[in-house]
């Protein structure tokens, strides 16, 4: 993008917040526009931190009194002290077979409709992207910031299928894409979503393969079952994996791993969690997992949480002073995990009486079975005949603003079920030690 007058104007930044501590403090009002930094036009926070790093830093604004160049000597690096309107996200050209916003009924939070294939989140979140909207000026951007690394949902590296998932005639081939971001420094995480007898089997094989040789630059791949809820009318005709298909995909993506870890050092291609659940497979230890890249997309989560809870157990109390009943809130799917592992060292505890509750899922559909899909009335209805002293929630079903999906919040939750809540972590024992706390209180 060039430097010409226009070319400012639509990359401006709004600036509606100024720390006292700030050295703009009082010499721009808020609402003023930061048209560039060093001579660089800023469109967002990744343009504005970039250029902001040198150790003198001149800012180009434009407020009521017209526009001026301001030079701050011994800047810090980071924000300034200033907090910008947040950009406008892109949303998702495409109309995937599998897409959850899709699946979702009408009345839920606005936030939950929202298509995201914006790389700057990509970047910053680790969301997921299809490079389908991205032009050369985003590719040229990406790798003169060194935005890496980058998430990238690939699904299938036959471009004729990943046009068919994506439901996307004019999808560019994703090889060619991938090769030039990992040419030019940039490394990448990608998954494939499967969908039974769409792109797994010798569709696998071949993504699989396909961003292997792309390594290291590619750096890892999730395989991912498909996730269907019961409001899918007028969508494409899925269905989920049974548990011996849930064994094939584990075979076929634990055949790589021997000649993976020959050539590259690494399984590359990890299975997802509820793959291991659905098909009754034990759990591998946390070394199978390397360096946990896929963790925030179940790859590893399970024996995290496993292992987490055997390293802290220790600092659970042996005894308690008085009976203490309590009550820790599940999905469908974690359930056999948190009952063979987890609830034995609980009961073993004098005086504490805890009790596992899978709530099923009623809203988005009995097939939906992880925890972070439940909501509150699910919840509320599974608990409202429990007289359990203190409830444990599991660790994903709650915001940053403490509201489930449905918008029921954590005090309009507490206040129904009338006892302590504890909003759980991936910390399980010092949730359980927090509800002790609570109801022995």
């Amino acid at each position: 993008m060039g430097s010409t007058p226009i070319a400012r104007f639509f990359c401006a930044m709004k600036i509606i917040k100024i720390d006292k501590q700030s050295p703009l403090f009082g010499r721009v009002s808020e609402g003023a526009d930061l048209l560039s930094v060093n001579g660089h036009p800023v469109g967002d926070t990744i343009d504005f931190r970039f250029y902001s790093t040198d150790e003198k830093v001149r800012l180009e604004v434009a407020d009521g009194h017209g526009t001026r160049t301001i030079d701050i000597d011994d800047a810090a690096c980071g924000d300034l002290g200033l907090t910008f309107e947040e950009a406008k996200i892109r949303i998702c050209n495409n109309q995937c077979i599998f897409c959850f916003v899709h699946q979702q009924p009408k009345g839920m939070r606005r936030s939950l409709y929202i298509k995201d294939d914006d790389y700057r989140y990509s970047f910053t979140h680790g969301n997921y992207i299809s490079l389908s909207d991205m032009d050369e000026v985003d590719f040229e951007r990406i790798i003169r910031l060194r935005l890496s690394p980058l998430y990238v949902s690939v699904h299938a590296t036959d471009d004729d299928l990943r046009r068919r998932i994506f439901q996307n005639r004019n999808l560019e081939p994703i090889m060619p894409q991938l090769k030039e971001l990992v040419d030019n420094g940039i490394r990448i995480h990608t998954q494939a979503v499967v969908c039974p007898g769409v792109n797994d089997g010798e569709h696998l094989r071949r993504t699989i393969a396909d961003l292997a040789a792309l390594a290291p630059g590619v750096d890892s791949l999730a395989v991912v079952p498909v996730g269907l809820t019961k409001y899918r009318e007028r969508l494409p005709q899925l269905r989920r994996y049974r548990p011996a298909e849930a064994r094939d995909i584990i075979d076929l993506v634990e055949s790589y791993h021997d000649r993976l870890l020959d050539k590259l050092g690494t399984r590359f291609a990890f299975p997802a969690d509820e793959f291991f659940l659905l098909a009754g497979r034990t759990i591998p230890h946390l070394s199978y997992y390397e360096e946990m890249p896929q963790f925030e997309n179940g790859v590893g989560m399970v024996r995290q949480f496993w292992a987490d809870f055997n390293r802290r157990k220790r600092f659970l109390p042996r005894r308690l002073k008085k009976r203490l009943s309590l009550e820790l809130i599940t999905g469908r799917l974690a359930e056999p995990i948190l009952q063979s592992s987890i609830m034995p060292a609980l009961s073993a505890i004098h005086n504490l009486h805890p009790t596992l509750t899978a709530v099923e899922n009623r809203f988005w559909g009995s097939s939906v079975t992880v925890s972070g899909l439940l909501i509150g009335k699910d919840i509320l209805r599974a608990v409202r005949t429990s007289r359990a002293d203190a409830l444990i929630l599991p660790p994903n079903c709650l915001n940053a603003d403490e509201l489930f999906l449905d918008d029921v919040s954590l005090d309009q939750f507490m206040a129904k079920v009338g006892r302590p809540v504890v909003t759980g972590t991936y910390n399980i024992v010092g949730a359980v030690r927090a509800a002790i706390a609570l109801g022995e209180g």
